[in-house]
């Protein structure tokens, strides 16, 4: 509950001991819950085209993006930190990576402990297969809706909550 409509006074529990939350006016409200279905919407449709069109899951087109800007390989623990996701389920998505051919897993030549993931010949032509569609799909369902100005907008807005939240996580940053 971000509005303050619909909270009574003994539904509120203070952000911290004595002072009232800085709760969101109508205008705040819309554009937030605006934001969050924009954002499931656009991803459940970037996710749909790639499986339906290539047999690919976001997640998986991602990991093949990943690799292929690292050089070919990650370590795997590198690669769960920089999607956000548990080892288990980044090892459970490549397993079925490695299965199709667009992956290898291998012992990491820099410590003998560790495991890398590499990026096959077949994982790259599959990413280069992919990327034209997905890429439209993109235009289509953000770029090529709104102003110019107001995707610019929409980039500085991004930009300020990632350079506020990216500190914890320094290994997602994706931004060039």
């Amino acid at each position: 509950v971000l509005f303050r409509s619909t909270v009574t006074d003994q539904d509120a529990t203070p952000a911290s001991a004595g002072h009232e939350p800085r709760w969101l006016d109508q205008d705040q409200q819309r554009t937030w819950r605006s934001f969050l279905l924009g954002t499931t919407l656009l991803l459940d449709r970037l996710d749909e085209d790639l499986r339906r069109e290539h047999g690919l899951s976001a997640v998986e087109y991602e990991i093949l993006v990943r690799l292929s800007e690292a050089g070919g390989t990650l370590r795997m623990a590198q690669l769960a930190a920089a999607l956000a996701h548990s080892r288990s389920r980044v090892t459970h998505t490549v397993k079925r990576m490695e299965n199709a051919g667009l992956v290898v897993r291998e012992e990491s030549p820099e410590d003998g402990r560790g495991v890398d993931c590499r990026l096959t010949d077949s994982g790259l032509d599959m990413l280069r297969t992919a990327a034209p569609d997905h890429v439209e799909t993109v235009r289509r369902s953000l770029v090529d809706l709104v102003d110019p100005e107001d995707l610019q907008a929409l980039g500085r807005v991004m930009n300020a909550v990632c350079d506020q939240l990216i500190c914890a996580h320094p290994e997602r940053e994706l931004r060039h």
